[in-house]
């Protein structure tokens, strides 16, 4: 079973900026689609912004035009680059990755934007 490790989150003040980073054991290629997650406390997990293996990508509109998703084939790893980031971007983030039969997730990282 392939595994997926997120890094990358932490503590940062509004208006700062956090690259999330998604390790993939295996070819990213093997994937239809790739995405990050995020649910706050007491709240459902939501998607936040999807790259299908053509590179066409999708964000939440709360995050539109403050996150970039993008991979890097060479390393298997997928980015979140989040900048202009609020306090209600605080939570784990989750990464995913989906074949066509199964998908998988990643265990978290915290992201916490304080005011």
């Amino acid at each position: 079973q392939v595994q997926l490790v997120e890094s990358g989150g932490g503590l940062v003040q509004a208006g700062g900026s956090l690259r999330l980073s998604c390790a993939v054991g295996r070819n990213i290629f093997s994937f239809i689609s790739m995405e990050w997650h995020r649910q706050a406390p007491g709240k459902r997990r939501e998607l936040v912004a999807t790259i299908t293996s053509s590179g066409n990508t999708n964000y939440d509109d709360s995050v539109k035009g403050r996150f970039t998703i993008s991979r890097d084939i060479s390393k298997n790893t997928l980015y979140l680059q989040m900048n202009s980031l609020k306090p209600e971007d605080t939570a784990v983030y989750y990464c995913r990755a989906n074949a066509a039969a199964y998908n998988v997730w990643g265990q978290g990282t915290q992201v916490t934007v304080s005011s």
